[in-house]
């Protein structure tokens, strides 16, 4: 009997360290113990990989577990954030979201499989990427000011680039345009870098982009860049206004990563991931990487995260009702 009864107590208590084992996991206290997958809606090499990996090697070498990046491009991103939408609230599967995927897309369908706000528990704004606005070097301006003075002199006869129709690059000078009362034209392209060669070319006279991607032909002369759209002058452009020293209100604009997770994700999960990411952006070698990327690292509260991103949804929105914006099919 006594035997019986010394199995039965080993039995109890090795069901209940199971049961305090998976309740610690289910709870986060545990987390992670296994591997954790960043998903990205993008392919390989652009600069929403290049975070991904660069954040994810971080947290791989600060919490002793693999994070890993998968691509899961295609269908202007939507099948990649829904994916991450459905999966299991439990930490192990995260999307680096950015301004289509959580803000943009909304409202461009009139249906999405998934809800940026419902579906998705912020964790932090990894990094920002600042807008410039940029003019070839022939053109006849020199400054913001001269720029809209010329749109407004001619209506309708400046052309814009952008990288496709409901693109943030597009969305960004429809923005400029309502604030700034101006007319001009879109010019939509299938990606970035074929607006940016007829910018060069003079083909399209102005366009807003990404720091990184123009960087190159302003140091070099052959674009001239006239305003950023971020609230603080850039390192890399210590000479380039901002919107606001320009004169130019609420037309602030700008590319950003925030890691999100399924909504239903365990909120020690969540803290735990916030408070690695914010140790992983004080290491130089972050730093130095994201400002090699002309990028600027993103705050860590996820309570401003998440009233900006619910911020963000409501001035797309208004922004492509009042232009009219489509997306390319």
């Amino acid at each position: 009997m006594e035997n019986k009864h010394s199995l039965a107590v080993v039995l109890l208590t090795a069901v209940f360290a199971l049961y305090i084992g998976e309740s610690a996991a289910q709870t986060g206290g545990a987390y992670p113990n296994r591997q954790v997958k960043i998903v990205v809606t993008l392919p390989p090499g652009g600069a929403t990989d290049v975070v991904a990996r660069l954040f994810a090697q971080k947290l791989s070498d600060q919490l002793k577990q693999p994070f890993i990046v998968e691509n899961r491009p295609g269908g202007s991103q939507i099948p990649g954030a829904d994916h991450v939408a459905k999966s299991a609230p439990d930490g192990y599967t995260l999307l680096l979201g950015n301004t289509s995927v959580l803000t943009i897309l909304g409202s461009l369908y009139p249906t999405l499989p998934y809800d940026p706000q419902r579906d998705f528990a912020p964790i932090s704004m990894l990094v920002i990427g600042p807008t410039v606005l940029v003019v070839p070097s022939s053109a006849p301006v020199h400054s913001i000011k001269e720029l809209i003075a010329l749109a407004k002199a001619e209506p309708g006869k400046l052309n814009y680039a952008s990288g496709g129709n409901g693109s943030p690059f597009h969305l960004s000078t429809e923005l400029f345009k309502a604030q700034t009362e101006t007319e001009m034209v879109h010019v939509p392209y299938k990606g970035n870098a074929p607006a940016i060669v007829d910018l060069l070319a003079g083909r399209v006279q102005l366009m807003f982009a990404n720091v990184l991607e123009v960087l190159p032909h302003i140091n070099s002369g052959k674009l001239r860049p006239l305003v950023v759209t971020v609230s603080n002058r850039l390192a890399l452009l210590p000479d380039v206004p901002t919107m606001a020293e320009a004169g130019i209100r609420n037309a602030e604009s700008f590319t950003f990563f925030p890691l999100v997770a399924p909504r239903a994700t365990p909120k020690e999960v969540i803290a735990t991931l916030n408070a690695e990411i914010a140790k992983a952006k004080t290491h130089p070698d972050v730093q130095q990487r994201i400002q090699k990327l002309a990028m600027v690292p993103g705050g860590d509260s996820l309570e401003d995260l998440e009233v900006f991103l619910s911020n963000e949804i409501a001035k797309w929105a208004k922004v492509i009702k009042a232009s009219g914006a489509k997306v390319d099919n």
